[in-house]
């Protein structure tokens, strides 16, 4: 089955936080997690794609460009995003038919807002999605803490499906990129 290691909004700024939002929940465990696969994905030669949010310092300088801390390979093809889907203006599924891949590995940044979202769209579009358990992150909100909003949303996503396709939830330990989808169809 042919995949790709998907990394959204991780990102400087946003992962670092600014005057108005506070360093995403956990930063420094959630870099060393994507760095572990994007490790594992090239080793396997999964091809890794990389989406930036252009809400994310206003779209350029340093601070849009993905966390200089996150090591993707230099053939790693971008999609800029102006909403919350990946794949809303983007060309990411096309380019992601183009090369026929069936399974996305998901990680990156805001819990609630653009990796639901994608997780959910990514199914709708016909892919099986493994969320990277502790490979994505957030800040508080003023009802939930971080932990708490990634705790959740580990739980909601883990078995949610679209009639064929679904996402499955499992820590970076895992051999993720040996998608267990079809053992629960």
């Amino acid at each position: 089955m042919k995949q790709a290691l998907l990394i959204i909004d991780a990102q400087q700024e946003l992962m670092d936080g600014n005057k108005e939002n506070e360093e995403v929940y956990q930063k420094k465990e959630v870099i060393q997690t994507i760095n572990k696969i994007i490790d594992k994905a090239t080793h396997l030669k999964v091809p890794v794609v990389a989406v930036r949010d252009l809400d994310v310092a206003g779209g350029r300088g340093d601070g849009f460009l993905v966390h200089s801390d996150i090591q993707l390979p230099a053939d790693t093809p971008f999609f800029d995003k102006s909403a919350t889907s990946a794949f809303y203006g983007t060309g990411l599924l096309e380019h992601l038919q183009k090369y026929e891949i069936k399974h996305l590995v998901v990680a990156g940044c805001k819990t609630e807002h653009c990796i639901d979202t994608a997780v959910r769209m990514a199914t709708v579009q016909g892919f099986d999605v493994t969320l990277i358990k502790e490979g994505h992150s957030t800040t508080s909100s003023k009802s939930l803490s971080a932990k708490e909003i990634i705790q959740h949303h580990n739980e909601i996503l883990h078995g949610h499906y679209n009639v064929d396709h679904f996402s499955m939830v499992r820590s970076a330990d895992e051999d993720v990129f040996q998608p267990l989808h079809d053992k629960y169809r």
